[in-house]
């Protein structure tokens, strides 16, 4: 637990739907779990509406709301801003945080475009010269099984690797009468399931196996093209009203590519793999050993040893709940599973220690735009009927 002595940073929270609330919950519950150099403070909540977003601070923990997200820059009583809106406003709000001499939480993706990207990317060098820290929100990093995968490759546990397989499979939209809602009009979400989903499993096998992705080969649809407007908001996808509206977005992306190692890979995110409500699957296979992860199941991490004799080799399952994994000991006895909403928790520790130890956090905003160049370079190979095409480096 904080104690109460520790230095104070007041934060302020820019959304509060369903990222809002997982992003204030994670900031309530960190100090009274994890012994942090500071002291995080819900200072401050802003959204457009006043009535809803009073409501959201009195429900989630903030100590007053602004409607306007200037406001809080101009607060002396923050010190961090949280960016938990749509992906069009992601670059507006970070680089005049950044600029104000406030340090930036950005969900991911980072922006709608390489080029916001890139402006962001430069604010953040800027600004880190001055002391003010930045980090993008790719939360799956923060699961205990993600980190000790991560581990495993890095002791070269299962050699070069050799394939990376990777899927994060949904449904909430699969129902062709599921309402519009901003994350399917490209202007503000930017992409569809490629941006929203796909962007976490090219960050996490990235992270996985410390190589880039170079290249892709990609395919992107979109299977209902028309839904209707809704009728009021919910915490995804909402309540039909009256009239459609037109999909500007992917339903599904799924893309070869080859990671600087040299390694294959086979890419797919959907909100359409009916039964499926967050697989994110990732397999990796080396010269040495396997790992398998999925996140319906996501405190055990599978490891192969290609070393053991062929009459007892095998997959293991490893219930990554042990003190000596990632994170867990500052929870449950050993066997007592974690959740969603603590990857989030360790983000905010994470995020606290570099800040305290004057040193850059990540996933960086470079990385979150090296992420952004591969979703470009996935669109652009889709347009171009799966051509193969490079990723910037």
């Amino acid at each position: 637990m904080t104690s109460p002595d520790r230095p104070t940073l007041g934060v302020g929270l820019i959304g509060h739907s369903f990222m809002g609330a997982a992003h204030s919950q994670a900031w309530r519950t960190a100090p009274h779990f994890f012994d942090l150099p500071l002291r995080p403070e819900l200072t401050v909540l802003a959204g457009r509406d006043r009535e809803r977003a009073t409501d959201a601070a009195a429900r989630l923990g903030w100590a007053s709301v602004e409607t306007d997200w200037r406001r809080v820059l101009e607060r002396d009583d923050v010190g961090l801003v949280d960016v938990c809106t749509p992906g069009d406003t992601h670059a507006e709000i970070a680089i005049a945080a950044l600029e104000a001499g406030k340090h930036v939480l950005c969900e991911k993706p980072l922006a709608n475009s390489v080029a916001e990207a890139e402006a962001m990317t430069e604010a953040a060098e800027r600004a880190a010269a001055r002391g003010v820290r930045s980090m993008v929100g790719f939360t799956y990093r923060r699961v205990p099984a993600i980190g000790l995968a991560r581990q495993l490759v890095a002791e070269g546990r299962i050699g070069q690797v050799r394939h990376v397989r990777a899927q994060y499979l949904q449904d909430w939209i699969a129902d062709p009468s599921a309402p519009m809602s901003w994350r399917l009009e490209k202007d503000k979400a930017g992409s569809g399931a490629l941006g929203d989903i796909g962007a976490h499993i090219v960050d996490l096998t990235q992270y996985i196996t410390g190589e880039t992705v170079t290249g892709v080969s990609a395919l992107l649809e979109t299977f209902v093209k028309e839904r209707p407007l809704p009728a009021a908001a919910g915490s995804l996808s909402g309540v039909a009203g009256e009239g459609t509206g037109r999909v500007t977005v992917d339903d599904t992306a799924v893309f070869l590519g080859r990671f600087s190692g040299g390694a294959v890979a086979t890419f797919e995110a959907t909100r359409f793999a009916l039964g499926r409500k967050n697989a994110i699957r990732i397999e990796v296979n080396g010269s040495a050993g396997s790992l398998a992860f999925d996140f319906e199941d996501m405190n055990v991490l599978e490891f192969f040893d290609g070393g053991e004799p062929a009459e007892v080799a095998g997959f293991r399952r490893i219930l990554v709940t042990e003190p000596g994994h990632p994170y867990v000991s500052a929870w449950w006895p050993a066997g007592h599973g974690l959740g969603y909403e603590h990857g989030f928790t360790h983000q905010v520790v994470d995020l606290l220690t570099a800040i305290a130890k004057q040193e850059d956090p990540t996933p960086s905003f470079a990385d979150g735009l090296q992420v952004q160049r591969v979703l470009e370079a996935v669109e652009r190979s889709a347009a171009a009927d799966s051509v193969w095409t490079p990723v910037p480096a």
